[in-house]
């Protein structure tokens, strides 16, 4: 029979409030259990976690394997030594991503640079040919009607 340290759920619709008990892993969330060893109340501010150390010592030593939940109110409480922390990525690590971080800002301003300034100018040359062909017709129909009246 394996046994897990694991939450029931209490309380109202809506107004959760738990129970961390020892029950079998066979048996249903909110169904039958072997002992209460403590409580969580995740709607007070700070949320409130009352678990008897030393029951979950005895329960964790017999063999007892919390859920995930419940191992991070067991560490929280005490019960569980805290993780250690993963220690900092190597020095060669770093060293191969810094300077592919340098060459890539300069590739992309490089880009910017032309995008930005020849679609201005091709922008406009266009509109300068045109006004000119505009003016040019224009004064062809006025020399035209001038030289026919």
């Amino acid at each position: 029979m394996s046994v897990k340290i694991r939450l029931t759920r209490m309380g109202d619709r809506k107004s959760p409030f738990y129970r961390v008990v020892v029950a079998d892993s066979r048996s249903p969330r909110d169904g039958k259990f072997i002992e209460v060893l403590g409580t969580y109340d995740p709607l007070k501010t700070p949320a409130v976690i009352k678990i008897d150390n030393a029951k979950a010592a005895k329960w964790m030593a017999d063999g007892a394997q919390p859920t995930d939940t419940a191992k991070s109110l067991l560490i929280t409480a005490g019960v569980i030594p805290a993780p250690k922390q993963r220690p900092p990525a190597k020095l060669s690590y770093k060293k191969a991503v810094e300077p592919a971080a340098e060459v890539k800002p300069e590739t992309k301003k490089d880009k910017t640079e032309v995008k930005t300034s020849e679609p201005a100018a091709e922008a406009v040359e266009p509109a300068a040919e045109i006004a000119e062909s505009v003016e040019a017709v224009k004064t062809e129909a006025v020399s035209e009607e001038k030289s026919e009246a």
